[in-house]
């Protein structure tokens, strides 16, 4: 019937409308009922990470207040005569929005809030003649709480290109000669051809030998293998003198995670008994450039004893200046190359998981950012392979160990599974067991001490595990896995670690409007993943599995049923508690939309 019709409107429209339907066509509007509609394969939106389905708050610069305001009035006036910010105090005040509380966390903690008048929680140290105050025993000269992040005046010079980078070119240099002089020496070893397969002019001829000259007879045969990072000149081998400076055996270690790795999360973790860190990934590009967001990424809190840097990139020559950047003005205890990520838009460009097929691409940058610095170990992180039915890793991961990095972390997916299926354990231990001396952090599926324990004994020679998802979900799973039992906190101890996360994001980016914007966006984003846990009690088979869809149930007291509750508004109801109402028109999708169950 619908096939009739369809046919019936075609001869109704006549040829005079042709032109007007392919234009229609053409500006994207879907064809007439009845016709074949070939999609395009970059026409198909997957995932939820589009800028235009995620509005993020963003107010204009001329809205901020000025900082000779900031303390409130009678301070120095603003000596910049084109100054763009606000001046008038009184209007500002009347915009700003309503006050979130009685308490400022930051003014309690540290007994100052930078952000003065503009801080929404500001009543809770302002005089009575609208002054910012400080308590009595603030000490100005105190130490810092958080590190890294990028200066103006290293800005200044990554942007005019006045930064020294001729370690990292020294090192790009030598390690180019070193990967030379191993092709030559495998050219040199390949078995003479035979007969048969020689050229027909050539074949019949005998080879002369080549006499050696007396001296030469003399001297004994010896075979060069160069192996180690660019500067490695040890006959004993790469861990006969030196052992890293980070141990990481037997560690629980927490993965770098894009957007919700932050650092008002690791804390938590932390707290929680992660034992090592890592910050989200970070493009070596933007940072040699000096990209302020990028360096961002980077911020380590003091908390964090271990903690590294996760780069990633499509050329060894900017990952090694990348790295060095890091090791001479950042204060962390490793760096990560990241060869396993995933994401459509870092493989295109021949980064990410990409760098596992571009293997003379990837000896050069471990073998030079292995080299940098002595102190500082390289580590990888990486997948099975790029697809799933053809796994490389058990080849990758000796080579990686022979170009000098200090640890692998092999992820039990490949780039085309992403996070569905099951991570192969097996293949993990099958990969390991090639390790001559290096640690292998395993990676994949644990959401319980359960799961911890039977992947442990999967791989045996694995030296340590990384949990990404399942910190995610229960962040207390460093938690169990140390007390060697389950721990199922209440619906009251849940939302205090989300009060916590809201505290530890307003003292990280700010207590004003902005600062509680972008606490409240992350406070969703991590939403996302807690809404997956069920309580111990309440599961149907216990323990709870990663890629299980999570059961529907009524929990045992209003607030666990809100915090199971996979709708966004649900999640935007539990911000308001904590951060106070949301602005007008606000609207939220998260950016990573599980779809590995």
């Amino acid at each position: 019937y619908l096939l009739t019709e369809a046919r019936k409107s075609a001869e109704e429209t006549g040829p005079e409308n042709s032109d007007s339907n392919k234009r229609k066509r053409d500006d994207g509007e879907p064809k007439e009922a009845g016709e074949n509609k070939k999609w395009n394969k970059k026409e198909r939106k997957r995932g939820q990470n589009k800028p235009q389905n995620r509005p993020v708050f963003k107010d204009a610069r001329y809205s901020h207040l000025c900082h000779s305001l900031m303390d409130g009035a009678g301070g120095e006036p603003c000596s910049l005569a084109n100054c763009r910010y606000v001046h008038d105090l009184d209007a500002f005040l009347a915009a700003k929005g309503e006050e979130l509380g009685i308490e400022c966390y930051v003014f309690t903690t540290k007994g100052y809030c930078p952000r003065g008048v503009s801080c929404r929680f500001s009543k809770a140290h302002m005089d009575e003649q609208g002054r910012n105050i400080k308590r009595e025993d603030y000490d100005e000269n105190a130490n810092k709480t958080t590190f890294n992040g990028i200066s103006a005046e290293l800005q200044v010079r990554l942007r005019k290109h006045d930064y020294d980078f001729r370690r990292s070119k020294d090192v790009i240099k030598r390690a180019e000669e070193l990967r030379e002089k191993n092709q030559q020496q495998e050219t040199n070893d390949k078995p003479p051809e035979k007969a048969e397969d020689a050229p027909a002019e050539l074949q019949g001829k005998e080879e002369q030998p080549k006499e050696n000259s007396p001296a030469e007879k003399n001297q004994p045969a010896i075979k060069e293998t160069p192996t180690g990072c660019a500067i490695d000149d040890s006959p004993a081998g790469r861990d006969a003198d030196s052992k890293p400076s980070v141990d990481f055996r037997e560690k629980l270690v927490l993965s770098p995670l894009t957007t919700v790795g932050n650092l008002p999360f690791r804390r938590i973790c932390k707290e929680l008994g992660a034992d090592i860190t890592c910050g989200e990934m970070a493009c070596a590009l933007p940072l040699v450039k000096g990209l302020g967001q990028e360096w961002a990424l980077t911020k380590r809190h003091q908390s964090e004893d271990v903690f590294g840097v996760q780069l990633c990139g499509n050329n060894p020559n900017t990952i090694s200046q990348a790295a060095q950047l890091i090791e001479e003005t950042a204060k962390v205890d490793y760096i990560d190359l990241n060869i396993g990520c995933p994401i459509d838009l870092i493989y295109q460009q021949g980064g990410g998981s990409a760098l596992m097929r571009r293997t003379k691409i990837l000896e050069l940058t471990v073998r030079s950012c292995s080299a940098l610095s002595e102190r500082l170990p390289f580590t990888v992180k990486m997948r099975t392979g790029i697809y799933a039915d053809k796994s490389v890793a058990h080849e990758l991961l000796p080579l990686v160990e022979e170009w000098g990095a200090a640890a692998v972390t092999l992820h039990g997916r490949s780039r085309e599974q992403r996070y569905t299926k099951h991570a192969n354990w097996t293949y993990i231990e099958e990969c390991a067991a090639k390790a001559k001396q290096m640690p292998v952090i395993g990676n994949g599926d644990i959401l319980s001490y359960e799961d911890y324990v039977d992947r442990r004994a999967l791989a045996p020679h694995v030296s340590s595990v990384m949990i990404g998802r399942g910190a995610l979900i229960k962040p207390w799973i460093f938690k169990e896995i140390k007390e060697k039992k389950a721990w199922s906190p209440s619906s009251s101890q849940r939302f205090e670690l989300l009060r916590k996360f809201s505290n530890y994001g307003l003292e990280h980016w700010g207590s004003d409007t902005k600062g509680v914007e972008t606490t409240r966006r992350f406070l969703l984003e991590w939403q996302s993943f807690l809404y997956r846990y069920i309580p111990e009690e309440l599961q149907e088979a216990p323990p709870q599995k990663i890629n299980a869809r999570p059961q529907k149930y009524r929990g045992r007291d209003e607030m666990e049923t809100l915090m199971a509750s996979g709708n966004a508004a649900d999640w935007v109801k539990l911000s308001e508690s904590l951060l106070g109402r949301v602005p007008e028109g606000f609207s939220f999708v998260p950016k990573h939309k599980a779809n590995s169950f």
